[in-house]
């Protein structure tokens, strides 16, 4: 995935969702409760639509990794790489819940979920949650083929939200959608989060300044002035520029 990046989302003005543009799917992390959980059930419209690659969630404490795969899997724009593109075509005719239970065998994504999870591997029994303990859910948004979808894992097919009036800016329509499902909930629940599937910033600064060489210059230049080495390490990884024509 070195071509997109995972950005937080804080304020969700549109200058915010401008900077990071293109923006290939959304991850909403909220408090799941019962209730809740069966008023949208009740009023979600899932759909059949092949070229969607949905998977149901098999997982209960790896919700947020399949929120990203959903994502991944759809967006045009992000390069998989090798592996997730072999494990997208292995996976391309099962149901969504053959493609869950895939993804829990999968060595790859497996490795890849434990390296950022807390200590706490795939859990596949169920454990039933009690009263007392706090249970959160990720859920994806995407737009796709001319049309917006919510991907919920723990749902038996993508939800359809309506068609994409504008796919430079389709966040504009989910938005209203998420700060529904926020305002039920109390005043002082405030335990959310959004999350933006992007471009890779860096990359992006990289072949901008490949484009415009002077201005490099012109900046190495104003640090020199200031007493700063522009060549000095600052701790990226040492990438090589991109050509000024690499997509």
């Amino acid at each position: 995935m070195l071509s997109s990046q995972v950005e937080e989302i804080v304020t969700m003005e549109d200058t915010e969702f401008h900077q990071m543009a293109p923006i290939y799917g959304l991850i909403f992390l909220f408090k799941w409760t019962q209730d809740m959980a069966v008023a949208h059930r009740s009023a979600a419209t899932c759909v059949e639509n092949q070229n969607i690659y949905f998977a149901k969630q098999v997982i209960h404490n790896a919700c947020g990794t399949q929120a990203l795969l959903n994502i991944m899997m759809n967006a045009e724009g992000i390069q998989l790489g090798e592996q997730l593109t072999e494990f997208k075509t292995f996976t391309r005719d099962f149901p969504p819940e053959l493609r869950g239970e895939a993804m829990s065998n999968s060595e790859m994504i497996r490795a890849a979920h434990n390296s950022f999870a807390r200590p706490e591997p795939f859990e596949m029994e169920e454990r039933k949650a009690t009263k007392d303990d706090d249970v959160y859910h990720f859920t994806a948004y995407i737009p796709f083929e001319g049309n917006l979808y919510e991907l919920d894992g723990l749902q038996e097919g993508p939800i359809l939200l309506g068609p994409c009036e504008d796919p430079s800016c389709w966040w504009k329509q989910v938005r209203p959608t998420i700060q529904e499902r926020i305002e039920k909930y109390s005043a002082n629940e405030i335990r959310f989060n959004l999350l933006a599937v992007c471009r890779n910033q860096r990359q992006h600064a990289l072949r901008c300044l490949a484009q415009h060489p002077l201005d490099c210059e012109l900046l190495k230049a104003a640090l020199l002035s200031h007493g700063q080495d522009p060549g000095a390490d600052d701790g990226a990884d040492d990438a090589p520029m991109p050509d000024a024509d690499d997509d």
